[in-house]
């Protein structure tokens, strides 16, 4: 089997993202002028995203999913932009929405992020105590010495 071009991974993910939008704002019972009005995008523009010609932003994803009334994290998820990952969604959702962050730096801090709830996660599935010789011999809670 042939490995896929780059370009056509990007194309089939767009496609993808554009039917995962097509599907919720049917759902939702909103036309493609609602929705772009909702997301501050043109017709054209949101009609090219639903088709797969557009890949769009974490910005753009986040005003359609506002629009939508569905999370954005989900948006982010479909369109290959976030992994389902650890921590708070909408703290996800948040530095994926700042325009103020390029998209490398907001990689970056959501990485740091979710290495800190692993850790916070390993820590809190190790008990509180920790044994150690004392001087009777006896393990001792920490706090307690």
């Amino acid at each position: 089997m042939i490995a896929e071009k780059p370009v056509e991974q990007a194309k089939r993910g767009s496609a993808a993202i554009g039917d995962f939008i097509r599907e919720q704002r049917e759902q939702a019972q909103v036309s493609l002028r609602q929705l772009a009005r909702l997301a501050g995008v043109s017709n054209p523009y949101l009609s090219q995203i639903e088709r797969g010609l557009r890949k769009p932003s974490a910005e753009i994803l986040q005003q359609i999913a506002k629009g939508l009334r569905i999370s954005a994290e989900q948006l982010y998820v479909r369109a290959g932009i976030l992994e389902t990952r650890m921590g708070n969604v909408e703290l996800v959702a948040a530095i994926l929405a700042d325009e103020g962050l390029g998209e490398r730096q907001k990689q970056v801090l959501l990485d740091i992020y979710e290495s800190f709830c692993r850790e916070n996660a390993q820590q809190n599935a190790q008990p509180n105590t920790v044994p150690f010789e004392s001087k009777d011999d006896s393990p001792v809670a920490v706090g307690e010495a």
